[in-house]
């Protein structure tokens, strides 16, 4: 078979892995969104199903053929840049699960549909009790499947190279120790600070149904393609895409809390925004998505930060909001709206945190996954922990386990080693802010007077289009000119924060 035709019979057989994934992501969404209870045990093995297929596709002996075909380095330099960046992803996936029994992963992948269905109770009951046995089993198939890895020193960065490849734990203690040294003594100066933004007129009642009316202005003017896309309600917001074609946003709307609503909306649209301007020629590959969640992060935060925090954008949509409030907002000035949606008090849930205390809440979850992969914390003892963890980086403790560690969906979904791209994508979003300006010298500007496609366009080109076609890394030096760069972020809070409060 000459190459050409052993790379079209790859392509196809690659088509059919991702087809598999979009019928999966499909089941996930609808179980997030509504799924009746009764019905997902069942839902839950048909995802297993589903996966154990991807799972034997991904390692059967026609991928090894294929790979052992086009990986070759003679074979290489026949390829398009596109094909060998695809062998080298099929190749890496390949790798990854040939060694974890076929049996063991199907079983997992059906943990991991149960587990987040139990944390949904679990955190409603506010009872960690419940969701510990799913926890512990999930922890003990990460255990072992790092060990059919052989991975042998650092283990936590086995897991960290799933979310954000080419970054180490060492490299992150860096960054993080870099941020925490700066952030920790803002956040004592703006507490301490005798002009504290007044922010009780934002706790007013703004019906679900004007809210969701709201956000889907929004996401339009930010760019997002509801002909490509749709807005639904969930309990934990979230973005999923089938296809760049069918990228979908949901909201938990918050009738007596609406800032939490807009700007999360605002959030998962950034990352929606990302995935509908991935390049049509990437459909159908396994390229055809967000290169790391550092990456796809950046894009979130920045919209959400950059955007959705900043005066320029609310001088242009802050009328349009007095509207919808029904004339709550219309003795307020734009300057103290401004200023209350950018206070910074210490808080205790990671979603509704401030600009200034986020990246401390990601903190305390890698030093909990640190442990729990590098040392020997127990699954038993994470409550005890965390509220530990939250007294040392921000000084509050939880009254219980719904506001404390079972906030977040991201372990009973398996996502150990995700929640550093967080902290990550905030100092890569203040890296692209930092580059874009050079080319865009008033971005400002074009944000107030509704410009905003000058701006996605730049982080389209620079970013979105590529998919994963190129690495994070990669996508960040091309962009930036650098690496990992903590000091526009920090020079970002610092200017911001000393305005706000006057320091």
């Amino acid at each position: 078979m000459s190459v050409d035709d052993t790379v079209k019979a790859y392509k196809k057989y690659v088509k059919k892995i991702m087809d598999f994934n979009e019928a999966i992501a499909l089941a996930g969404w609808d179980m997030r969104t509504g799924a009746p209870k009764k019905g997902i045990s069942q839902r839950s093995e048909v995802v297993g199903t589903l996966s154990d297929e991807v799972f034997k596709r991904s390692t059967s002996r026609e991928m090894k053929h294929f790979l052992d075909q086009l990986a070759d380095p003679d074979v290489q330099d026949q390829l398009s840049p596109v094909t060998r960046r695809m062998v080298e992803k099929s190749k890496k996936t390949y790798d990854h699960y040939v060694t974890i029994p076929a049996e063991e992963n199907q079983a997992y992948v059906i943990l991991q549909s149960e587990a987040q269905s139990v944390w949904d109770e679990a955190k409603a009951k506010s009872d960690f009790s419940m969701l510990r046995p799913y926890l512990e089993k999930m922890v003990a198939f990460k255990r072992k499947f790092i060990g059919y890895w052989g991975v042998k020193t650092n283990k936590y960065d086995a897991l960290l190279d799933l979310y954000e490849p080419g970054l180490t734990a060492e490299t992150i203690d860096h960054v993080f120790g870099r941020l925490r040294d700066h952030i920790e003594p803002l956040v004592a100066a703006v507490t301490a600070s005798a002009h504290q933004p007044k922010s009780d007129f934002l706790h007013v009642f703004i019906p679900a149904d004007r809210q969701k009316a709201f956000c889907k202005h929004l996401l339009r003017e930010n760019g997002y393609d509801f002909q490509a896309g749709r807005l639904d309600e969930t309990e934990h917001p979230f973005e999923t895409t089938l296809n760049p074609g069918d990228v979908r946003v949901t909201a938990n709307f918050q009738e007596h809390d609406f800032m939490s609503t807009v700007l999360g909306t605002i959030h998962e649209g950034g990352h929606a925004f990302y995935e509908q301007h991935i390049s049509r020629d990437l459909v159908g590959t396994p390229l055809c998505e967000g290169t790391s969640m550092g990456i796809h992060e950046s894009q979130s935060l920045f919209f959400e930060n950059f955007l959705g925090r900043s005066k320029a954008y609310w001088e242009l949509h802050y009328d349009e909001l007095k509207k919808i409030a029904d004339g709550q907002f219309d003795a307020v000035p734009l300057d103290d709206f401004y200023r209350a949606i950018n206070q910074s008090h210490p808080s205790l849930i990671r979603t509704l945190a401030d600009e200034l205390t986020y990246p401390l809440h990601i903190m305390v979850r890698y030093d909990i996954e640190k442990a729990l992969f590098n040392g020997d914390l127990a699954v038993k003892d994470l409550p005890g922990v965390w509220n530990e963890k939250m007294k040392e980086y921000l000084g509050i403790v939880p009254k219980n386990d719904r506001e404390g560690v079972l906030q977040d969906i991201h372990w009973p979904g398996g996502d150990f080693g995700y929640f550093p791209s967080y902290a990550l994508g905030y100092v890569y979003a203040a890296q692209f802010r930092h580059a874009m300006a050079r080319d865009l010298p008033d971005v400002d500007g074009l944000i107030r007077s509704g410009r905003l496609s000058e701006v996605t366009g730049w982080l389209s080109e620079h970013i979105h289009r590529f998919g994963s076609l190129k690495k994070p890394l990669e996508i960040l030096n091309d962009a930036t000119g650098e690496g990992p760069n903590p000091d526009y972020l920090i020079n970002y809070l610092t200017n911001k924060y000393s305005e706000i409060y006057r320091l």
